[in-house]
Protein backbone atom coordinates (compact mmCIF):
# COMPACT_ATOMS: atom_id res chain seq x y z
CA UNK A 1 0.00 0.00 0.00
CA UNK A 2 1.28 3.43 -0.91
CA UNK A 3 -0.15 6.77 0.13
CA UNK A 4 0.51 9.96 -1.82
CA UNK A 5 -0.18 13.34 -0.21
CA UNK A 6 -0.42 16.51 -2.28
CA UNK A 7 -1.91 19.98 -2.34
CA UNK A 8 0.40 21.91 -0.07
CA UNK A 9 1.74 25.32 -0.89
CA UNK A 10 2.23 28.91 0.19
CA UNK A 11 -0.87 30.87 1.10
CA UNK A 12 -1.64 34.11 2.90
CA UNK A 13 -3.37 34.11 6.26
CA UNK A 14 -7.10 33.80 5.77
CA UNK A 15 -6.69 31.75 2.61
CA UNK A 16 -7.62 28.17 1.83
CA UNK A 17 -5.97 24.99 0.64
CA UNK A 18 -7.20 21.48 -0.01
CA UNK A 19 -4.90 18.54 0.66
CA UNK A 20 -5.40 15.15 -0.96
CA UNK A 21 -4.20 11.74 0.11
CA UNK A 22 -4.50 9.04 -2.54
CA UNK A 23 -4.05 5.34 -1.77
CA UNK A 24 -2.84 2.71 -4.20
CA UNK A 25 -5.52 0.31 -2.93
CA UNK A 26 -9.00 0.65 -1.38
CA UNK A 27 -7.52 0.56 2.11
CA UNK A 28 -9.40 3.70 3.15
CA UNK A 29 -12.69 1.80 3.03
CA UNK A 30 -11.57 -0.32 5.98
CA UNK A 31 -9.30 2.10 7.84
CA UNK A 32 -9.35 5.10 10.04
CA UNK A 33 -7.40 7.87 8.34
CA UNK A 34 -5.76 10.86 9.91
CA UNK A 35 -4.06 14.01 8.75
CA UNK A 36 -1.05 14.97 10.85
CA UNK A 37 0.94 18.18 11.02
CA UNK A 38 4.53 18.67 12.08
CA UNK A 39 5.45 22.28 12.69
CA UNK A 40 9.09 23.32 12.68
CA UNK A 41 10.81 22.14 15.85
CA UNK A 42 7.69 20.40 17.16
CA UNK A 43 6.31 16.89 17.31
CA UNK A 44 3.85 15.55 14.80
CA UNK A 45 0.27 16.07 15.94
CA UNK A 46 -3.07 14.76 14.74
CA UNK A 47 -5.11 17.48 13.03
CA UNK A 48 -8.17 15.59 11.79
CA UNK A 49 -9.33 12.01 11.47
CA UNK A 50 -12.12 10.07 9.80
CA UNK A 51 -13.19 6.51 10.52
CA UNK A 52 -14.14 3.95 7.88
CA UNK A 53 -17.75 4.60 8.91
CA UNK A 54 -17.41 8.34 8.34
CA UNK A 55 -17.09 9.61 11.89
CA UNK A 56 -14.78 12.60 12.22
CA UNK A 57 -12.82 14.38 14.91
CA UNK A 58 -10.63 17.46 14.89
CA UNK A 59 -7.94 19.09 16.97
CA UNK A 60 -9.33 22.04 18.89
CA UNK A 61 -6.99 24.38 17.01
CA UNK A 62 -8.60 23.58 13.64
CA UNK A 63 -12.18 22.77 14.59
CA UNK A 64 -14.58 24.86 12.53
CA UNK A 65 -11.92 25.70 9.94
CA UNK A 66 -10.80 22.32 8.59
CA UNK A 67 -12.95 19.56 7.12
CA UNK A 68 -11.84 15.99 6.47
CA UNK A 69 -13.74 13.94 3.92
CA UNK A 70 -13.37 10.80 1.87
CA UNK A 71 -14.17 9.54 -1.61
CA UNK A 72 -13.92 5.76 -1.49
CA UNK A 73 -14.45 5.44 -5.24
CA UNK A 74 -11.29 7.48 -5.80
CA UNK A 75 -9.36 6.00 -2.84
CA UNK A 76 -8.85 9.57 -1.67
CA UNK A 77 -9.04 11.45 1.60
CA UNK A 78 -9.27 15.25 1.55
CA UNK A 79 -8.48 17.95 4.06
CA UNK A 80 -10.18 21.24 3.25
CA UNK A 81 -8.42 24.01 5.17
CA UNK A 82 -10.09 27.41 5.44
CA UNK A 83 -9.23 30.59 7.32
CA UNK A 84 -5.62 29.50 7.49
CA UNK A 85 -3.37 30.97 10.16
CA UNK A 86 0.43 31.22 10.34
CA UNK A 87 0.36 28.62 13.11
CA UNK A 88 -1.08 26.11 10.62
CA UNK A 89 2.32 26.06 8.91
CA UNK A 90 3.97 22.67 8.83
CA UNK A 91 4.45 19.44 6.95
CA UNK A 92 1.18 17.56 6.56
CA UNK A 93 1.02 13.81 6.07
CA UNK A 94 -1.74 11.23 6.11
CA UNK A 95 -1.92 7.93 7.91
CA UNK A 96 -4.16 4.93 7.29
CA UNK A 97 -4.75 2.63 10.25
CA UNK A 98 -6.51 -0.64 9.33
CA UNK A 99 -6.76 -1.71 12.97
CA UNK A 100 -4.80 -3.50 15.71
CA UNK A 101 -3.90 -6.57 13.64
CA UNK A 102 -2.37 -4.76 10.68
CA UNK A 103 0.41 -2.29 10.05
CA UNK A 104 -0.47 1.30 9.41
CA UNK A 105 0.70 3.32 6.43
CA UNK A 106 2.11 6.82 6.01
CA UNK A 107 2.32 9.18 3.09
CA UNK A 108 5.23 11.45 2.43
CA UNK A 109 4.69 15.00 3.66
CA UNK A 110 3.37 18.02 1.85
CA UNK A 111 4.48 21.46 3.01
CA UNK A 112 1.93 24.07 3.97
CA UNK A 113 3.21 27.58 4.64
CA UNK A 114 0.88 30.34 5.79
CA UNK A 115 2.28 33.85 5.66
CA UNK A 116 1.04 36.64 7.88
Amino acid sequence: VQLQASGGGLVQAGGSLTLSCVASTNIFSTSSVGWYRQAPGKQRDLVAAITHRGGTNYADSVSGRFTISRDNAKNTIYLQMNSLKPEDTGVYSCNADPGPFSSDYWSQGTQVTVSS
